[in-house]
């Protein structure tokens, strides 16, 4: 499916992010590369963008990020771009003659809005509106939201002074040609060339439709305000998996969201992330064997902070649009080195010049364990997902394991912290073994 994308307007009350709003960074891509990237997800493979103010800038960019992309962008220069937005739909109207999805430059979404849009059957004549009918949403700036009132998933009204209303217009349209027709009878019979305008018109004539988007995201980045509500809702939304273990929530997702918002801005890349975090974690395993409280403690640190740094290869990834294949399968492996590492150094230092049997049984029981506990987690998250979810299951994980690690450091208790280790690790893959086997 085509998607057009209106980048026309100048973005006066964003000024000072950037002179032009399309290419305003945030969280490290501009606007309207995340829009991009999100209807990319949702199952878009062409692009038609109508550009105005600074156009050459975003030409220039846009002809870039389709090289760097592989996906066809076309531009289409608006010179009224000063005028209603309708006019900058009414520039494609030569490049579309089926269903295209309609967004905003300036408009964020999660990808799953327009999967389920462009799923939709839509007949000859008709427009489907998708509404955010959550009218308590936090993220909504109500001064400024254009405002619909929809009946059994029809569009009703539409504008930024209803007060009669049931929802906000999300600036998410699945169009067929008729769009283009109702702008031009807008324009002619009531002078008005905005795409509301339009909307009224199709309404009218029950040829507009609405879909729900239920709770998922978006949001008008228009002014400062709005920027700053966007970036801490995309961070958000990058804090808490549903497989993270409980120190995964509770202190190294908070902590990771800091190091994330700050290293999406540079030039870093996530496999970069994933082989510091494992490189910190064998300077650790270093200080460790060599023996001492000092390096005990400072291993101990060290290890937590890469179990926090653990975490922002994958948000700054999804951030970013980066993930990959091979970039999860790499931090995996890079996850086992390191555990392996961590628990040999401890191992080396409780045995501190006597090798005694118990010691290290105890730290290759520990060293098996978490090698299995991660080795069976795919299976048991699969068929547990539901309960995990619901907040059902405790999730044991690397988070928990190296967490004991350093507070085992800290408290000088390593061969205590071996045993618990390889006690915990080892009866918690038993007990997947049982789930998987009960529930399989």
């Amino acid at each position: 499916m085509k998607c057009l994308i209106i980048a026309a307007g100048k973005g006066s009350r964003l000024q000072a992010r950037g002179e032009c709003k399309p290419l305003i960074p945030i969280l490290g891509l501009p606007l309207i590369e995340r829009v991009i990237h999100c209807a990319r997800a949702g199952g878009v493979d062409e692009f038609i963008v109508v550009t105005g103010y600074k156009g050459q800038q975003v030409c220039t960019f846009l002809d870039q990020l389709s090289k760097r992309l592989q996906i066809p962008i076309t531009t289409i220069a608006n010179e009224g771009w000063e005028k209603e937005n309708g006019l900058s739909v009414l520039k494609a109207r030569e490049c579309l003659r089926e269903p295209f999805l309609l967004l905003m430059s300036d408009h964020l979404f999660d990808p799953a809005i327009a999967r389920k849009i462009m799923k939709l059957p839509i007949d000859d004549g008709e427009v489907i509106l998708a509404v955010d009918l959550d009218i308590r949403n936090p993220l909504v700036d109500l001064q400024d939201v254009t405002r619909v009132k929809t009946e059994g998933g029809k569009l009703s009204s539409i504008g930024k002074d209803l007060s009669d209303y049931n929802g906000f217009d999300t600036g998410i349209f699945l169009c067929t040609p008729t769009v283009f027709e109702a702008l031009e009878r807008c324009a002619s019979e009531h002078g008005d060339t905005t795409l509301s305008g339009a909307m009224r018109i199709l309404a009218a004539e029950s040829q507009a439709k609405t879909s729900d988007i239920g709770a998922d995201f978006w949001i008008d980045v228009d002014d400062p305000a709005a920027y700053r509500r966007a970036e801490k809702a995309l961070l958000t939304r990058m804090r808490n998996k549903i497989n993270d273990g409980p120190v995964s929530r509770l202190l190294n997702r908070p902590l990771s969201k800091k190091l994330t918002r700050r290293l999406v801005n540079s030039r870093i890349t996530p496999n970069q992330i994933s082989l510091f975090s494992f490189l910190v974690s064998v300077l650790a395993a270093w200080l460790f064997a060599l023996g001492g409280y000092l390096c005990l403690v400072m291993g101990g640190l060290l290890a937590q902070f890469a179990s926090v740094v653990d975490g922002c290869d994958g948000e700054v990834a999804r951030l970013t649009f980066q993930s990959s294949d091979y970039g999860g399968w790499l931090d995996a492996v890079l996850d086992r080195y390191a555990d392996a590492f961590l628990l040999f150094g401890l191992t080396w230092h409780a045995c501190a010049g006597n090798a005694d049997s118990p010691v290290l049984f105890t730290g290759f029981l520990a060293i098996i364990g978490s090698f299995m506990l991660s080795y069976t987690a795919d299976k048991h998250d699969s068929l547990m997902h539901g309960r995990i979810s619901r907040g059902w299951g405790l999730r044991m994980g690397r988070d928990v394991r190296v967490f004991l690690i350093f507070l085992g450091a800290l408290f000088n208790q390593v061969y205590l912290t071996l045993v618990v280790i390889a006690f915990v690790m080892n009866a918690e893959t038993l007990r997947r073994l049982i789930v998987c086997r009960d529930n399989g």
